[in-house]
């Protein structure tokens, strides 16, 4: 099977599903410390045709383990196909580091950009997506401006964003950045870039690159029939963001319904929950590709059963039966996340909710104990 692809510009274009990353971070699973076995669940989706590869700069050991990943894969199949594989980095000056963000300036962002051209071992990043995540400090066109300097240097291919609303995209590429994609959350549980994001898109050639598809494995038959856990206590922060994005969608029990229809339609196309949901996604304007977070190649032949089927008038009718009772979340992309604050209040908790033997559960770990600071800025 070949993955459809589509041109962000004609020099660049994308697979239709994105691997993300975030999932093989340090601070994000203890399950993945094997190079090796790293290796071997990496190639296993450049063979399958997803030669995409989504990071950032303050993903905990990502960049040096996809640079690693490269690097042997170059060494193993070849320059030729290793050149095959695309990395979308993200640069996220300050996290959550106000006044460093405050005085942050153009030395800092090139620093920031040669360590991740280092990190990833190539010559070029292949797009660069900048996440400016607080609008009330200035500096955003800023930053894009001297980003697309470096991308006359030779240093970035291609310049993205991450989680802009319309206002704060518009005023990049007014300002005559080209941005060719916009990485936002999209789902059944968050419809956000349909109030204006969409139509923006479609009238300045940016693509959406949508996580969150599948809300990190919660949209699954894992948690269907599953009560309440009632607060958001998960194995990673990723849960926690896409159970508090269920509260907003209108609750634990609209979201049991949605569930149940979603494994009805893929019972009748023979696929599972997820492909039903990335299928939905897909399906929206202006959405080039689903990003789909693994830290292994398990569930990948699953996945890729969304390009085998198609949903039609009867799946669509029962999917918006659901969506008509949803109550948000409401507003442009990713606003509500800011005005709450929720980067900052994520956090990994010792005991988690999961499921065992269909049955809900609370798990224990050891504290996630990391060296500090990671990518979040340079320090001298």
């Amino acid at each position: 099977m070949t993955i459809p692809r589509v041109n962000l510009r004609p020099d660049f274009s994308v697979p239709r599903v994105i691997k993300g990353n975030w999932q093989i971070a340090d601070d994000h699973s203890s399950s993945v410390r094997d190079d090796d076995d790293m290796h071997r669940h990496m190639v296993s989706f450049v063979d399958a045709g997803i030669t995409a590869f989504d990071c950032g700069d303050v993903y905990y050991g990502v960049e040096e383990r996809i640079g690693r990943f490269i690097e042997r894969f170059r060494r193993e199949r070849g320059p030729a196909e290793a050149s095959k594989i695309a990395v979308h980095t993200k640069y996220i000056p300050a996290f959550l580091q106000e006044e460093e963000l405050r005085n942050h300036g153009r030395q800092t962002i090139v620093d920031t950009i040669d360590r991740s051209l280092a990190r990833l071992k190539v010559e070029r990043l292949d797009l660069v997506q900048l996440h400016w995540w607080n609008y009330e400090i200035d500096g955003n066109v800023e930053t894009a401006l001297i980003l697309k300097e470096l991308q006359q240097a030779g240093k970035i291919h291609h310049i993205g964003g991450t989680n802009y609303n319309v206002a704060e995209l518009a005023r990049m590429v007014d300002a005559g950045v080209d941005i060719v994609a916009n990485q936002v959350q999209y789902s059944l549980t968050d419809r956000r870039p349909k109030n204006g994001m969409e139509q923006y898109c479609a009238e300045n050639d940016i693509q959406l690159l949508c996580y969150g598809s599948i809300g990190g494995g919660l949209i699954s038959s894992k948690w269907l029939g599953i009560p309440d856990p009632g607060k958001p206590t998960f194995e990673n922060v990723s849960l926690d963001k896409y159970y508090r994005i269920i509260v907003d969608f209108g609750g634990w029990a609209l979201f049991q319904e949605l569930l149940r229809t979603l494994d009805a339609i893929g019972a009748r196309h023979g696929v599972a929950i997820p492909a039903v949901a990335s299928r939905y996604v897909l399906d929206q304007p202006s959405v080039a590709a689903v990003i789909q977070g693994a830290r292994h190649d398990r569930h990948l032949a699953q996945n890729l059963k969304l390009f085998e089927f198609a949903l039609d008038e009867e799946d669509r009718q029962a999917i918006d039966a659901v969506l008509a009772r949803s109550t948000g979340p409401a507003g442009d992309c990713y606003d509500l996340d800011r005005i709450e604050d929720r980067d900052a209040i994520e956090n990994v908790a010792t005991d988690y909710f999961d499921v065992e033997d269909g049955k809900l559960v609370t798990r224990h770990r050891d504290p996630v104990v990391l060296a500090e600071p990671y990518g979040h800025h340079i320090k001298a």
